[in-house]
């Protein structure tokens, strides 16, 4: 890929990661090497089990504490999501990835877990060959700037409003 660009998956609707795990597929089955950096999950997702099967090309890592992130942020989120940064900055600068999936990373910007500041750096200085993907809810209006790319998930309807819970391998 001669260059790469900023994709961002934002909004309140089902899909975000869906369709970055798409996006790492299609990528994979072009020969590129993609690199999933999870800021808050932690624990069996489905996706994990998919994706062994690609463990050639694809590479993902959870970096969550598995707990859902409430009011103030814990130590142990602030160290995991430090931790996860790390990771993903090396995988972007390193010229081993094409493509680079920030799971979640837009909700770790509005816990105050990442500096917007720190991400545009890494934006700025990546290899121009490397495509970026953030994903979650609530991309701040600085970021869906900077992005070359901008989709927003919005619900109009879901089977949840009717009791559904996630099924397996469906939503979960």
């Amino acid at each position: 890929m001669q260059k790469g660009y900023v994709q961002v998956y934002t909004g309140n609707g089902k899909g975000k990661t869906t369709a970055a795990l798409g996006l790492a597929l299609r990528a994979a089955g072009a020969g590129m090497r993609v690199y999933i950096g999870q800021f808050l999950k932690q624990g069996c997702y489905n996706e994990l089990e998919s994706l062994k099967r690609f463990s050639d090309l694809i590479v993902i890592e959870q970096f969550g504490t598995g707990q859902y992130v409430f009011g103030e942020p814990s130590e142990a989120d602030r160290e995991a999501a430090a931790m996860a940064f790390f990771a993903l900055s090396d995988a972007v600068m390193s010229g081993t990835y094409d493509v680079v999936i920030m799971e979640e990373a837009n909700v770790a910007l509005s816990f105050g877990l990442l500096k917007e500041e720190d991400l545009f750096r890494v934006i700025d200085s990546r290899p121009e060959n490397v495509e970026i993907v953030i994903t979650g809810r609530g991309a701040t209006p600085a970021l869906i700037e900077k992005a070359d790319l901008v989709t927003e998930m919005k619900p109009v309807k879901h089977y949840y409003e009717k009791g559904v819970l996630a099924r397996k391998g469906i939503e979960s």
